[in-house]
This record gives C-alpha cells, structure tokens and sequence, in this order.
C-alpha cells in the first residue's frame, strides 16, 4: 500500500462526521429563521389599554374580562402578524357560517345604488333590548367575506341584528348606476344605511363597527354632524390607520414588507376598477389615463389617478387629508373602543400615537393594542388549528353587552343631561323581542339619500 492510499484510507471515515456536521448546521439555521421569522421566542401578554379612570372605563374592563386576559394565539404560527394577516385575508376564518339574510337596495341622489344586507337577530338580547350592529366592512369587502360572516353569526346569536354595508363596487355580481364607487373615507353609502335602519326600527339603538378602511369610515361618520350619534351606544373600530396622509409614506417602506401589501392591495383595486370600467368610464374615457391604472404598482398611484377625481379632489394631499378620520374623531362623544395590534404589518407604529393622544384627552375613549393579532387576524388555538370564532369577534361581542349593560343600570337622571322632577320621558323603551320587527319603511317611504350631507 502505498503512502498515498494509506493517507486517503485515515481520512475516509472523518468524511461522513464532517458531512453530518454541515446538516446539523443547516439544520440549526433553518431553525433559527423559523424561529424568527416566526416569531416564536415573543411573550404572549394581555393587550395594553390606554383609557382615562372613569365609572364607565372601570365597569368595561370588569365585564369584558378578554380585554384584561392574556391573549395567547396559535403556537406555532399566531405569533407571527404577517401569517395571522394572510389567514384572514385567503381563509377569512375557519368553518365560515352561513348566516342568512335580506338585501337592501338604497338609490342615492347622485344615481348610485347603495347596498347592504340585513341579518336579523336568532334570539333575545341578554338586555331585553333591540339593538343593531351597523357593521362596515375593510377595503374592498362585503358582507358575503368569510370574517364578517363568522362575525354576523355570532352576533346574531347573542340577540344582534346586524346591517353590513357592501362598499359600493365591491360585490361582484352588483353593477354600479353611477361613475362612482367606494373611497378610503366617503360616508354617503354608510350614513344611508344608518338612516334606513333608524326609520325601519324606530325602538332600536345602535352600535357601530368598523373593521380597517370601515373603522376609518364610521369614526368619521359619527365625527361629521353631532346627529349622526344619535340613538348610537358605542362605536368600535379595529385595525385601521386613522390618517391616510401620514400612512401613504409608510406604504412605500419595506420593512414588515408594507411595500409588497400595498402592491397585493393595489392588484385588488385595479380588479375591482376594472370590472366596473364601462360604468365608471363610459364615455368619458378622458377622466382617467386607463395606462396608468394598469401600470399602478401602489394604492397611492391609483388614488392619485382614479379614486381622489370622484369626489373632485384637487390633489392626492386633499384626498387623504379630508377623508381621513384623524380630522373627525375627536368630535365622537359616544364610547369608542379602539383597538389595534403591533405585529399588523399595514399600520406602521406612528400611527398608533394618534388613537393613544385620543385616549389621553377624552374620557370616552379607550385604546387597546394586542402584541400579537396582525391585520383583522387574532386567531386563537392551541398549537396549529384556529378556533372558528377569533378575539376579535369576541372582544367586540363582549364590550357591546357591557356598554348595552350599562345603559340599562343607569338611572334616567344619568341618561339625560338634566332631569327635571316633573318630566316623564323615558330614556330607552325598547320593544319586546316579539315585536321587533320592522316598521315596512321601503324605498318611497326614505327619500333618496343626499351625498350633501357629508362634508368635504
């Protein structure tokens, strides 16, 4: 044998433990990114509430225990705010109901059709009271997606009736009658809706609710006219940015990837567009460069070309400046809960100081932020499989009663401004279950909607 074969025969069995130490670190490093991208090491904690000490903050958080609880989200995954997002957005939710309900058509004054549906309530209100959930759903949605439907059936059967905007253009099989669809803060669609159920149930009291672009949507709705709260128990809004103008900077960033977001968001918006072209164009092809919108890689690109004209917004500034909610919110008077999570990868951190300022100056405001939850996400479960209902649906659920709880312990003299000994009203009368049904107003009886009652 000579000295060269007999080097090579020490050294062959030293391969293999060489080979099995490069795997073990290949291994390792696929596991440290799991691990990270994952998020897994993060501490599970309950949500951080801003709120200012009052009888009313102090009542909400002993009866709504999910709020001061641990929110603990699947093991392996919930931990991360971008597959918490992606779920929502391709399963919506797990063993989606199906609730069933009746579809509602509003002409409006300048010949758009406003839609929503109406789902009525599967039993009694823990109250005794009637009591509608006036939900308005993210961008682009309707009550037909897999969330809002889970979210309507559990409503629903906590003694809720429920009336879901379908934001104008977003429903499929829905052809527009006007050049006009749904836009980041336009509340004329909304605000109809809310006047329909009024005048249909006339002993029914309001919550209001609105997921994402719809929580900017309502808090501005209630922040336009004083009477727009009217009859309303409480607002909650989930997961949205509050001002457009300061969030249009942080859409074109790329870390937690709000680039590629605002790209997916923009895709969607240019299909919605698209198959509503002849109604929105026409023969008026001029009011858009249509080879723009098809080369548009971001949502600002397309506000600026398409969505600010419907309203007759001079520039793309003007557009986010006076539809964002940020310039109406503090005029809400009736309790608001809002509620956003540090891990939702489409609003960037900044804008959180807003809805935690607002908390520190107004008492009938309350903030909650979650560490975990992404964007409309916040699954629960124990180690892979969601739960059906989220956090979410429940907190929401959960501080609706409270507040509906609270209207009823209260006297009449807390109910009213002054209460003078010799008057008789009654603060909320509301008819038995049985009775509530609605009053028959239809079309004719309401009037079309005047889109000049909203301010711009």
């Amino acid at each position: 044998m000579s000295a060269h074969e007999a080097e090579v025969q020490t050294l062959a069995p030293e391969m293999p433990a060489m080979f099995d130490g490069m795997k073990l670190a290949a291994v390792a490093t696929v596991l440290y990114i799991i691990v990270r991208c994952l998020n897994l090491k993060s501490p599970t904690a309950p949500p951080a509430i801003n709120y200012q000490d009052t009888p009313l903050s102090r009542f909400l958080l002993k009866s709504c225990p999910l709020l001061t609880k641990e929110y603990v989200p699947p093991l392996l995954w919930g931990k991360s705010g971008h597959l918490q997002t992606a779920l929502y957005g391709k399963l919506g939710r797990v063993s989606s109901p199906h609730p069933h309900g009746h579809r509602k058509f509003l002409p409006m004054l300048d010949g758009a059709t406003a839609t929503f549906d109406l789902f009525e309530p599967l039993g009694d209100h823990q109250t005794g009271y009637d009591v509608t959930m006036v939900i308005c759903p993210g961008i682009g949605n309707h009550s037909e997606k897999h969330y809002i439907r889970t979210f309507v059936d559990y409503s629903q059967k906590q003694g809720y009736r429920c009336a879901v905007l379908n934001h104008l253009g977003a429903l499929p099989d829905i052809e527009l009658t006007s050049p006009r669809m749904f836009t980041y803060g336009c509340t004329w669609e909304f605000s109809a809706m809310v006047g329909y159920i009024k005048k249909a149930y006339p002993h029914t009291r309001l919550i209001v609710v609105g997921f994402s672009l719809g929580g900017n949507i309502v808090c501005k709705f209630l922040g336009e006219n004083p009477s727009n709260q009217e009859r309303v128990l409480c607002c909650v809004s989930v997961c949205q940015g509050y001002s457009a103008l300061r969030a249009q900077e942080t859409f074109l960033q790329w870390d937690h990837f709000r680039r590629f977001y605002n790209f997916l968001m923009a895709d969607n918006m240019k299909k919605i567009i698209l198959s509503h072209r002849k109604s929105l164009f026409g023969g008026n092809s001029k009011m858009v460069d249509l080879s723009r919108l098809f080369t548009a890689t971001s949502l600002m690109q397309i506000d600026d070309n398409i969505m600010r004209k419907f309203h007759g917004h001079s520039s793309l500034k003007e557009y986010y400046e006076k539809e964002s909610c940020v310039h109406y919110v503090h005029n809400v008077n009736v309790p608001l809960l809002l509620v956003n999570s540090e891990d939702d990868p489409l609003v960037h951190q900044s804008l959180l100081t807003i809805p935690h300022t607002l908390s520190d100056k107004k008492s009938n405001v309350m903030f909650v932020l979650t560490l975990h939850g992404g964007h409309l996400g916040f699954f629960e479960g124990a180690v892979l499989f969601p739960q059906p209902l989220t956090w979410m649906d429940k907190v929401i659920v959960s501080y609706a009663n409270a507040i509906c709880q609270w209207e009823r312990n209260k006297t009449p003299c807390q109910s009213r401004d002054s209460c003078p000994e010799e008057t008789e009203e009654k603060v909320f009368a509301p008819a038995p279950f049985s009775q509530r049904k609605s009053s028959n107003v239809g079309i004719s009886g309401l009037g079309l909607w005047s889109p000049e009652t909203c301010t711009y």
